[in-house]
């Protein structure tokens, strides 16, 4: 794979992407498109960097984990765009950009004075990404806005957790971020291709509550069409059953998914109880819902009854879909996930060997690549703003002196 990588052109390449935003969804964005060829040019502040830098558990070499991993592929660059000497800088670069991310909240760009419509004199063809928690329009849109504020306000928190029980985190991770990521490198690749076409960019809005509402499946046409609101449902889930999680045995845990008619007859097969298959109060998705209760009590005595690893043989044989519900430990063993190779490991100058998720999509002719891990704070300042804008070493000296990069 990795010789292939090397011998393709990507996809991306010759695209200059400017990354002006902070901890996870506009970045997320940026390093996706890094990923397939972009040229990502990571502008931090001076002091510091971006604070995702700090964020989470330490390598050796300092900088935390997540940001090995989440920040591949980019080049850094230090700048403070909010002083005069640093937006002019900052209008140089945007000047040979294709797209800009950045993720401050709504008005901030122009606060400074670099709104888009000051970036477009510059460059009319620039592509600019603006994440927020709410979106740069509404009521809300100056308010700020994390993941677990969209997870909240987006609808997910309130569904997750025991019937009854208050709603709880729906996992520890920034699920809102990285679905903004993705809408935000769609929406990078359609704008471009809409330039080939108009030859102007555009901007492209993206808020973390609606990435979170958008998936949300027929929560929202339900509702408008007979005011139905999905409970929290535990262990299991709306409109089907058996579909949840069941204790084994042995203490560990499965995921077990009978989404039709067909999938509990062979489940019944599973259970050794054939007949249920067609029994009239567990023949249609509706009857095994109405009587969820008995329908999960079925499988439970099944699971219970034997490991976690024999649960999983048994209805791999019978055709009937189940996952090991896997800690991060257990991943690292599964012969699935070494197949694919969705865990690789790169070697980090300062850190060493890191291990950290594949590139996705997969690509048969023009796969991505991890060319190196997260970079160091301004490691890219030389090329940037010497051998490519023209600074001399004093003058560079001078505005680091200022604070300016």
């Amino acid at each position: 794979m990795e010789n292939i990588q090397q011998n393709n052109k990507l996809p991306l390449e010759g695209l200059r992407v400017l990354d002006l935003a902070t901890f996870l969804a506009s970045p997320f964005a940026a390093a996706i498109l890094g990923e397939f060829g972009a040229e990502v040019i990571k502008i931090e502040q001076p002091l510091g960097g971006d604070p995702l830098r700090k964020f989470g558990t330490p390598s050796p070499g300092g900088d935390g984990y997540c940001w090995l991993s989440e920040q591949r592929n980019k080049r850094s660059i230090t700048l403070d765009i909010r002083t005069k000497k640093g937006a002019r800088i900052f209008k140089r670069l945007v000047a040979s950009a294709d797209a800009l991310c950045e993720n401050f909240r709504p008005g901030t760009m122009e606060k400074w004075g670099l709104g888009p419509e000051v970036l477009k004199e510059i460059n009319p063809q620039l592509v600019m990404l603006r994440v927020s928690g709410y979106g740069q329009t509404g009521p809300y849109k100056n308010r700020p806005g994390f993941a677990r504020i969209a997870h909240a306000f987006g609808g997910l928190t309130y569904l997750t957790g025991e019937p009854g029980g208050p709603p709880l985190t729906p996992g520890s991770t920034s699920l809102a971020d990285y679905i903004s990521g993705l809408y935000g490198a769609l929406g990078i690749l359609l704008s471009l291709r809409a330039r080939e076409e108009t030859g102007r960019g555009q901007e492209i809005d993206v808020s973390l509550y609606e990435s979170i509402f958008r998936v949300l499946d027929e929560m929202a046409p339900l509702y408008a069409a007979n005011g139905s609101v999905r409970p929290r449902l535990g262990l299991g889930t709306a409109n089907v059953c058996p579909h949840g999680h069941f204790e084994c045995g042995n203490g560990e845990w499965v995921a077990i998914a009978c989404t039709s008619d067909k999938m509990w007859v062979r489940m019944a097969e599973v259970l050794g109880r054939p007949e249920l298959g067609t029994n009239a109060r567990y023949k249609t998705a509706a009857d095994r819902v109405a009587n969820r209760e008995d329908v999960d009590g079925l499988v439970s005595a099944f699971t219970l009854s034997m490991s976690r690893d024999r649960v999983v043989e048994a209805c791999v044989a019978g055709d009937v879909p189940i996952a090991p519900i896997y800690s991060i430990a257990d991943i690292f063993e599964d012969e699935q996930y070494k197949a694919r190779e969705t865990l690789v490991t790169v070697t980090d100058e300062k850190s060493g060997e890191i291990t950290v998720p594949a590139v996705l999509p997969r690509l048969s002719e023009t796969p991505g690549r991890i060319a190196h891990l997260g970079p160091t704070l301004g490691e890219a300042n030389g090329e940037i703003y010497g051998s490519e804008l023209g600074f001399s070493e004093d003058e560079m000296l001078v505005l680091k002196e200022e604070g300016v990069i």
